[in-house]
């Protein structure tokens, strides 16, 4: 069993807007509402991929009671406890007409330390049947940034597999707390590493001073796939995997749809670059939808079967050319 952790959980808008303009009225050519967050982003594509998973973290109001209602209509169990504030709301504005996106992003209800021990509880319980936790997305306000760190810790008392993916200061102290993976995108890596990055040479040093830092293997993904420093027959290895260049519909939810799909293909046994290419093929293919977590797994499968990810291992950060 996988299970997804989502604190900050929302009800996403996702519009397809052309020629948007600030200041102007608009009218949508299409639109989609759904239950979101990054770990409910996941939980939806791992759903679609066939895993096992449950998603579980806060949810408040009225709000709160809409995510756990879309998620039950999805038939994806789920297990949130339920908080006093309500649950957020976030906007996505696509213009098709030159692939901009605009993000709107609430922030998000306040949490009783109450009910941070209501979750913990909880966690720690469902993750006696899991094999993985994916631990994903931003902090509700007030919320200790290192609460993701202490939760990494538990579960290690548990041989359970841990990834995280998110951002700013929990992304710093969960790295610390040694989880098994990370996964951030390249700002979330700049900013956890110091410095910023000018190309896949720099990027590759990156996921191995990330590694340096605490995370026992890290992934960096890019607009074109990601680089990782991953353990190959108990050895470190990077990788750069990459696809060609899409025309994309809509960009949002393509880490978490990368996410999903490294962690099916891991939980399924595959191997470090059968994952990685996996998942990088899930989520070029969910940039076809508009909307997070959607993944259309048999054009996953032909894009693998038509050699459109290539993964190279690399023994050294200077065989990139």
């Amino acid at each position: 069993m996988i299970i997804t952790v989502t604190l900050n959980a929302a009800i996403d808008k996702s519009l397809s807007v052309p020629n948007f303009r600030l200041g102007r009225r608009h009218r949508t050519v299409e639109q989609r509402t759904a239950a979101g967050g990054k770990g409910v982003n996941i939980a939806r594509a791992l759903k679609t991929l066939g895993q096992p998973v449950i998603a579980t973290g806060f949810a408040g109001g009225p709000t709160g009671t809409r995510i756990v209602d879309q998620l039950t209509e999805e038939s994806i169990l789920n297990d949130f406890v339920r908080i006093r504030e309500e649950s957020r709301t976030n906007t996505s504005v696509f213009d098709p007409t030159n692939g901009q996106q605009t993000e709107i992003n609430e922030r998000g209800p306040a949490v009783t330390d109450n009910e941070i021990q209501l979750f913990r509880d909880k966690l720690l319980y469902l993750a006696r049947g899991a094999d993985m936790v994916v631990i994903a997305g931003s902090l509700p306000r007030g919320v200790d940034p290192a609460i993701y760190a202490s939760i990494i810790r538990e579960l290690r008392k548990s041989a359970v597999l841990t990834l995280i993916d998110t951002d700013g200061e929990p992304l710093r102290h969960a790295t610390r707390a040694e989880p098994d993976v990370i996964s951030p995108n390249v700002l979330e890596a700049e900013e956890l590493v110091g410095h910023e990055f000018n190309d896949d040479e720099d990027r590759l040093i990156a996921v191995g001073e990330m590694v340096e830092q605490g995370a026992r293997e890290a992934i960096m993904t890019l607009e074109d796939g990601c680089v990782a420093c991953l353990k190959v027959d108990g050895q470190l290895q990077r990788f750069r995997v990459s696809v060609p260049p899409r025309e994309d519909v809509a960009g949002v939810g393509a880490g978490d749809a990368f996410l999903a799909g490294y962690v099916a293909a891991r939980y399924s046994g595959k191997s470090p670059s059968d994952c990685l290419a996996y998942g990088v093929a899930c989520g070029a293919e969910s940039t076809n939808h508009l909307g997070a977590g959607i993944i259309e797994p048999g054009l996953v499968d032909r894009m693998l079967s038509q050699g459109e990810v290539d993964v190279r291992m690399l023994s050294a950060p200077a065989e990139v050319t």
